[in-house]
């Protein structure tokens, strides 16, 4: 599967059980952990389990408007020679994400031996129990899971979006 199919496999498939309720950060590093659940591809009514976290962040150099640094999301691994193609990829299909930098990391990748469902409530009554309100809950597909965390961390960008417009304006009036 190439990267557009990929990229199309994980708009039609991804779906955010659980949004984070914690805004991002406007002025600061934002961690968005993330529970990723998917049909296991080798064994059949598994589950696989990726928990991980994004970073971001502003990045050390200035760079142009909309080209983020996304580092850890494993995508040249999968689709050989795509790291300077990804961003131009996106662009074309009009996602622009801010020129910060993406950090992915994996922290857990584990099987749940037991069906999709079975998985989502399984999570979801861990992340309620915990009052958890930093991780969001994400499903996809298990080969395409790095657009589907990209989605999840577009989702809840543009959710905090108006909230970081008013501090911004809020900062700038104090500084006057």
């Amino acid at each position: 599967m190439d990267i557009h199919e990929s990229w199309e496999k994980a708009l039609k498939q991804t779906e955010i059980i659980r949004p984070r309720v914690q805004p991002l950060s406007t002025f600061e590093a934002t961690q968005l952990p993330y529970v990723f659940l998917a049909e296991s591809a080798v064994n059949r009514g598994d589950t696989v389990v990726r928990k991980g976290k994004v970073t971001v962040d502003k990045p050390s150099i200035i760079l142009p408007p909309c080209m983020p640094q996304l580092e850890g999301f494993d995508f040249d691994k999968k689709f050989s020679g795509t790291s300077d193609y990804l961003t131009t990829f996106l662009l074309m299909r009009g996602i622009r994400f801010p020129s910060m930098k993406y950090e992915n990391k994996v922290n857990t990748l584990e099987v749940f031996e037991g069906k999709l469902r079975q998985a989502i409530d399984r999570y979801s009554e861990r992340l309620q129990q915990q009052e958890n309100v930093t991780t969001g809950l994400v499903i996809g597909p298990e080969d395409c899971w790095q657009f589907s965390v990209l989605i999840f961390v577009c989702v809840q960008a543009l959710r905090s979006a108006d909230g970081d417009i008013r501090k911004i304006f809020d900062r700038f009036r104090e500084m006057q």
